[in-house]
C-alpha cells in the first residue's frame, strides 16, 4: 500500500537526517578553528625572538584568518629602501696603484673560510689531498703564490664576528700601511696622495660641524659618498668646508702629523646620472694646476683610460673581481691633468651647453662632458660594504633554502638596486644578469608597438638562453626598469615576462611606481596561482601589500601606513624568517591535521548513527542518548583537537631553522591534499564499522546482566559511545608529536570527563536520566564484557594507523620523521658531524642567498687549488 502525503513524509525524513547527521560537520568545527587561529596569533605576538629591543616593537598578527597561509608562501615580493636596507655603508678595502689594501673581511669571505676550514678538519673535503700546514689560528697552503696565501690566511684568522661593529661609523678599514701617515713609506706615494684627494674632493656633499665633538658630519647625496668622506678623513684628508667656488680640505701629509688646510677652486661639476655611471669635478689646486678628478663604474672608467693610464689596469681589474666576489660595492678612481688652453676651450663649449634652452640641452651637456672625460689615468678602486638591516642576508639565505622565491621591487635606480642585490646575496659574482631595458632615445622615436616588439624579443632571447644553458651551477638574474615594465605588464606580453621571471633565480624591478608594484604582485599571484607575500614599510608599498595574499608591514621610519594596511607587522625584515619558517610551518600543519582529524572523528561518530538508522528502517531512532550527542563535540572531543591546533610541533623552532626545507611541506600541501583527506575519512569509516558492528556482534544474544538478560539499547549505545571516546582520543594522542601537560590533561581528562558525566547523569532522577539511570554503576561497570569491548574496539581502531605510520617511518619516511628519530636517539648530541651533514641536506637547492654565494666562493678557491696542484705535478718531474 502506498502511503499518502509522500511529500510530507519525504520532508520529515529530510529533517530527521539533518538533525541526526549534523554531527558530521558540526558548528564546533568552525568555532574550534577560530579559537585555534586566535591562540596561534597570540603566540606570534608573544614570540620574544620577534621582539625588536631597539624600538620596543613586537610582532603583531593583525588578522588570524591567514595563519596557515604563512606556511604556504611561494613568492616574496619586497620593497628595498627601509625594508632591506638601513642606508649605512662601511669603507672596507681599496686598491691603489695596483696594490691591495685592507685586511677586513666581508661576511662572504668569513663564511667561505669557515666552511673550508671545517672541511679540512673533518677530512671530508676534496682538498684533503693537498699539502697543508695546520696551525692553531690559521690555515695556509704550501706552494701557493703569496697573494693567495695572505688573502686566505687573512680571511680565516679574522675575528669572524658577523655583528662586529667598527668604532667609526662608515669606516671598517684595517691596514696600518695607510694609517697614521704610514703611506708615506709606500713605493707609490704620489698615486696614494692623488687617491686620497679624489676621495676628499670629488663629491657634492656638504660638511656640518658637530659642536660637541668638534668633528664633521656630511650630508651626501648617497651613503657611498658619505663613506668615502669618512675614509678620507681617517686617512688624513678631511673635507671641512665648501663654498660656491671652492672646496677646502685639511691634509696631514707629513710624518709629524702637521695639518695643512688646502683650497681647491671648483671650476666645473659633472653630475652623476644612471646613464653616465660616473661623476667628475674639475678643480684648480693652490699651485695653479688644473685636474679632472673622476670616479665611477669600472666598466665606464676603463673604457676611457689613455694608453699611459693603464699601468695598473690588470692588477686593479683582478682586485675588483675579488671585491665583487665577496659582495663589496666598487668604484674606480681616475684623474687627468689639463692644460690651461685645453680647459678654456672646453669650458666655453660647456657653458654654452649649460645655457642652452630646449629638449636637447641634456644631450648637449652629455656630449660635452664626454669629450672631457677621456684620456684618464687610473689611480685605483674602492670597495665598500653596503649596510643592510641586521640579519637581512642571513634571512634571505634561509628563505631561499626553504624554497621561497624572492623579488625586489624598488623605486631606486638600477645601479643602486643591483648593488643592494649583491649586498643581500640576491645577486652574486658569476650570476648571469638579464637586463630588460628600453633605450630612452627609442622611446621617443619609435612607436609603441615597435618598443613592445623589442621588449618581447629581449624576453624571448633570454628565455631561449636559459633553456640552452648546460652548466648546472649557472644562475640567472632578471633586472628590469620601470619604463620597460610598463610594456611588460600589458596583456600580450605579461605572460612571457612572467615565464622568464619564474625561470630566473632572482628578480629585481627598478624605478617602479607604487601602482606597478601592485600590478607585479597581481601578475605573480594570478599567473602562478600560488601564495604570494608582499613586504614593505612605506605608504608607497600599501598597494602591493593589499594586493598580495599576505601583506607584511615593517614598522620603520616611514610611518605606519604599511603596517595599517598589512595582515602581519614586524619591526625588522629578519623577523620574516621566523614568521614563515617557524610559525608558518607550524600553523599550516596544525590547521591541516586539525581539520583532517575533525573529519575522522565525526565520520567515525556520525556513521554509527547511520548504521543504526539502517537497522531501524530509518525511523529516526538514535542509538545514543541526546545528551551524549550534544556533549560529543562540545566537551568530550573539543579540547584535545584545540590543543592539537595550538601546541603541536612536529619539530622545534630551532630545528625548523636548521632544516629549512621542511617549509616546503606547506607549499606542496603535503598535509591537506586529497590523498591525506581521503585517508583520514577512510580511517573514520573503518573505525565506525569496527565500533558499531563489533559492539553489536559482541553484545548480540550475549548474557549481559547477572540474571542472564541481554543488553538493552541504552547499554549498547553507551558502550558504543565509550568505544568512540576512547578511540578518537587515543588516535589524536598518536597523531601528536609534541606533548605538554596541557595535551595530556585535555586528552585523558576528556576520557575521565566522560565517565564522570555518566556517573552524575545516572545519579539523577529517572525522570531526567531516563534509561541512563545508574547505568554505569549498576549495569556497565560490573560487566567485564563492557571493559573488554572498549579495549578491543579501541585497539582495533588505532591498529591500522599504527601499522601505516610504522611502515612509513621505516620504508618511506618524511623529512620530519627522520629528524624526530635523530632527536629521539640524541644523535644530534652524540654525532655532531651527522647532524651537520643532515642539516646541510635539508636545504632546497638554490642559486641565491648567502649559502649559494659561499658555495660559489668555495668552488672558486677549490678550482684555484686544483690548478695549482696540477701545475706542481707538472713541475715535479722536471725538478727531479
Amino acid at each position: 500500500m502506498i502511503p499518502r502525503h509522500l511529500e510530507w513524509l519525504g520532508m520529515s525524513h529530510l529533517i530527521t537526517a539533518l538533525i541526526l547527521y549534523g554531527y558530521l560537520i558540526p558548528i564546533s568545527l568552525y568555532v574550534s578553528i577560530e579559537v585555534v587561529k586566535v591562540l596561534q596569533a597570540t603566540f606570534i605576538n608573544q614570540d620574544i625572538l620577534m621582539y625588536d629591543e631597539e624600538t620596543g616593537t613586537p610582532a603583531d598578527a593583525r588578522t588570524s584568518n591567514l595563519n596557515e597561509e604563512l606556511g604556504q608562501v611561494d613568492t616574496i615580493l619586497s620593497d628595498k629602501t627601509g625594508t632591506l636596507t638601513c642606508n649605512q655603508m662601511d669603507f672596507l678595502k681599496c686598491s691603489i696603484a695596483g696594490t691591495q689594501y685592507g685586511a677586513s673581511s666581508s661576511e662572504v669571505e668569513l663564511a667561505a673560510a669557515k666552511q673550508i676550514a671545517s672541511d679540512l678538519e673533518d677530512g671530508d673535503s676534496d682538498l684533503s689531498n693537498f699539502p697543508l700546514r695546520h696551525r692553531k689560528a690559521q690555515v695556509s697552503w704550501e706552494n701557493i703564490d703569496k697573494v693567495d696565501e695572505i688573502e686566505l690566511e687573512t680571511v680565516v684568522t679574522s675575528k669572524g664576528d658577523e655583528d662586529q661593529k667598527h668604532a667609526i661609523k662608515g669606516f671598517g678599514f684595517e691596514d696600518d700601511r695607510l694609517m697614521n701617515c704610514n703611506w708615506l713609506q709606500e713605493p707609490n706615494v704620489d698615486d696614494i696622495l692623488l687617491f686620497f684627494r679624489i676621495l676628499a674632493v670629488c663629491h657634492t656633499a656638504i660638511p656640518e660641524l658637530n659642536e660637541e665633538t668638534g668633528g664633521f658630519t656630511y650630508e651626501a647625496e648617497s651613503p657611498d659618498e658619505g663613506s668615502f668622506l669618512v675614509a678620507a678623513r681617517e686617512f688624513g684628508f678631511e673635507f671641512c668646508r665648501r663654498t660656491q667656488s671652492s672646496i677646502f680640505t685639511r691634509e696631514r701629509i707629513s710624518a709629524s702629523g702637521q695639518v695643512v688646510e688646502r683650497e681647491y677652486k671648483l671650476l666645473n661639476l659633472l653630475d652623476f646620472t644612471s646613464k653616465r655611471k660616473r661623476m667628475s669635478v674639475i678643480v684648480r689646486d693652490e699651485e695653479g694646476q688644473i685636474f679632472l678628478l673622476c670616479k665611477g663604474a669600472d666598466s665606464i672608467i676603463f673604457d676611457r683610460l689613455s694608453k699611459n693610464g693603464k699601468a695598473y689596469l690588470e692588477a686593479t681589474t683582478k682586485h675588483l673581481n675579488d671585491y665583487g666576489e665577496t659582495g663589496l660595492r666598487t668604484l674606480a678612481l681616475s684623474y687627468r691633468r689639463l692644460e690651461e688652453k685645453e680647459y678654456s676651450d672646453w669650458n666655453n663649449e660647456f657653458q654654452k651647453a649649460k645655457a642652452a634652452v630646449g629638449a636637447d640641452r641634456e644631450a648637449m651637456l652629455e656630449r660635452v662632458s664626454d669629450i672631457m672625460e677621456k684620456e684618464l689615468i687610473l689611480v685605483g678602486a674602492t670597495a665598500i660594504e653596503d649596510k643592510l638591516q641586521k640579519g637581512v642576508p642571513q634571512c634571505i639565505d634561509k628563505l631561499a633554502q626553504a624554497g621561497l622565491k624572492i623579488w625586489v621591487l624598488t623605486g631606486d635606480k638600477m645601479e643602486t638596486a643591483i648593488n643592494i642585490g649583491f649586498s643581500c646575496s640576491l645577486l652574486r659574482q658569476g650570476m648571469k644578469q638579464i637586463c630588460i631595458t628600453t633605450n630612452s632615445d627609442s622611446v621617443s622615436n619609435d612607436t609603441k608597438q615597435a618598443i613592445k616588439d623589442n621588449i618581447l624579443n629581449q624576453i624571448t632571447n633570454a628565455t631561449q638562453m636559459i633553456k640552452l644553458e648546460k652548466d648546472p651551477h649557472a644562475a640567472f638574474a632578471l633586472i628590469i626598469d620601470g619604463k620597460t615594465l610598463t610594456y611588460a605588464l600589458e596583456d600580450d606580453v605579461k605572460l612571457q615576462f612572467l615565464g622568464l621571471a619564474v625561470d630566473c633565480a632572482s628578480v629585481i624591478c627598478c624605478r617602479v611606481s607604487p601602482k606597478q608594484k601592485a600590478l607585479v604582485v597581481r601578475l605573480v599571484k594570478q599567473g602562478t596561482g600560488k601564495t604570494t607575500l608582499a613586504i614593505g614599510d612605506g605608504a608607497n608599498d600599501v598597494g602591493m601589500i593589499q594586493e598580495a595574499d599576505i601583506g607584511v608591514g615593517i614598522s620603520g621610519v616611514e610611518g605606519m601606513q604599511a603596517v595599517m594596511a598589512s595582515d602581519f607587522s614586524i619591526a625588522q625584515f629578519r623577523f620574516l624568517e621566523r614568521l614563515l619558517v617557524v610559525h608558518g610551518h607550524w600553523c599550516y600543519k596544525r590547521i591541516a591535521q586539525m581539520i583532517c582529524y575533525f573529519f575522522y572523528k565525526n565520520i567515525a561518530f556520525g556513521l554509527t548513527i547511520f548504521y543504526f538508522e539502517a537497522y531501524t528502517g530509518f525511523s529516526g531512532q538514535s542509538v545514543y542518548d541526546d545528551w551524549y550527542m550534544i556533549l560529543f563535540n562540545v566537551c568530550l572531543t573539543s579540547l584535545p583537537v584545540i590543543s592539537l591546533g595550538v601546541f603541536e610541533q612536529d619539530v622545534s623552532s630551532e630545528v625548523c631553522l636548521q632544516f629549512p626545507a621542511l617549509y616546503q611541506q606547506g607549499p606542496k600541501n603535503l598535509f591537506f591534499d586529497w590523498y591525506r583527506i581521503l585517508g583520514w575519512m577512510a580511517n573514520g569509516l573503518y573505525s565506525s564499522v569496527v565500533i558499531f558492528f563489533g559492539t553489536v556482534l559482541i553484545f548480540y544474544e550475549q548474557a549481559f546482566r547477572v540474571d542472564g538478560q541481554t543488553s538493552d539499547l541504552a547499554s549498547l549505545g553507551t558502550t558504543m559511545f565509550t568505544c568512540i571516546i576512547w578511540a578518537v582520543n587515543c588516535q589524536i594522542s598518536l597523531t601528536m608529536s609534541h606533548f605538554t601537560w596541557i595535551q595530556h590533561l585535555f586528552i585523558w581528562g576528556s576520557i575521565v570527563t566522560w565517565y564522570l558525566f555518566l556517573m552524575m547523569y545516572g545519579a539523577l532522577s529517572p525522570n531526567l536520566s531516563h534509561s541512563a539511570y545508574h547505568l554505569l554503576i549498576e549495569a556497565l561497570g560490573p560487566a567485564p564484557i563492557y571493559w573488554a569491548t572498549t579495549l578491543l574496539a579501541t585497539v582495533a581502531c588505532i591498529l591500522p594507523y599504527l601499522v601505516h605510520i610504522s611502515f612509513q617511518r621505516c620504508f618511506s619516511p618524511m623529512d620530519h620523521h627522520i629528524i624526530q628519530e635523530i632527536k629521539h636517539y640524541k644523535k644530534d648530541i652524540e654525532d655532531q658531524s651527522m647532524w651537520v651533514r643532515e642539516s646541510s641536506k635539508a636545504r632546497q637547492e638554490t642559486k641565491i642567498g648567502f649559502t649559494a654565494r659561499v658555495e660559489a666562493k668555495i668552488r672558486q678557491l677549490k678550482g684555484k687549488l686544483h690548478k695549482k696542484q696540477s701545475f706542481l705535478n707538472i713541475l715535479s718531474p722536471v725538478r727531479t
